[in-house]
């Protein structure tokens, strides 16, 4: 029985969503980030050293990132579904995505949510001002320009095609649906990016991303 270490809110969601439409037997573990910090309970660092989740156990095998899991769950479980076939452009395009969503898309959204923190977050009088200062400084000066590139960038992806690998549903669709879910949780889909906005009803309505929505709880990404 596979095993996924769940935190609310967080990227693991996008696990179970990819297990529901797989149609595999899984278990949950569920933790909760503190109220507070918003960080991960200690109790995952007995998971996996980082304490981080997404982590799924399948027997003996551990395995952590989102990106790695959809690989190993798609490669051993797939039978060719989620995932183009090796050697084409789609394939290439599928691989690309599955890099691009965490180490380029997300870096600039998690920015803006620590610089919104530092603006929001109470401080001493006199540090306040500084500190807003430099946060909206940061943020309209590097954040949100990278942010507007990039979605403006799958915009225009999706203008192409069906979906992000190609006309056929994938993995990539998955894993691109936490930023895109945070850009839009956070304000940042607005008309510009009507494709992106339909994209994400579309995924919305799968009837895998309820079934996923049901057994992992609330997430509070999905407005």
């Amino acid at each position: 029985m596979i095993i996924v270490h769940h935190l609310n809110n967080s990227r693991s969601q996008r696990i179970l969503w990819l297990l529901e439409e797989l149609g595999l037997a899984y278990e949950i573990k569920k933790y909760q980030r503190d109220p507070k910090t918003m960080l991960a309970p200690p109790e995952l660092r007995a998971v996996h050293p980082l304490g981080k989740s997404p982590v799924i156990q399948d027997g003996e095998t551990i395995v952590a990132e989102s990106g790695a899991i959809i690989e190993y769950l798609v490669g051993r479980y797939g039978e060719g579904r989620l995932a183009p076939a090796a050697g084409t452009p789609e394939r290439l395009r599928y691989t690309y995505f599955l890099h691009y969503a965490e180490g380029s898309a997300m870096p600039p959204l998690l920015l803006k949510l620590v610089f919104d923190r530092v603006e929001s977050t109470p401080a001493p009088f006199f540090v306040r001002p500084i500190a807003r200062a430099i946060a909206r400084k940061v943020k309209d000066s590097f954040v949100l320009p990278q942010i507007r590139q990039h979605l403006a960038f799958l915009e225009g992806e999706l203008g192409q095609r069906a979906w992000f690998a190609g006309d056929d549903f994938s993995a990539a669709d998955i894993q691109l649906s936490f930023p895109l879910e945070a850009a839009a949780a956070r304000g940042g889909l607005d008309a510009q990016y009507p494709k992106l906005s339909a994209f994400l009803e579309r995924i919305h309505a799968r009837p895998a991303y309820a079934r996923a929505l049901e057994r992992g709880g609330k997430y509070d990404f999905v407005k």
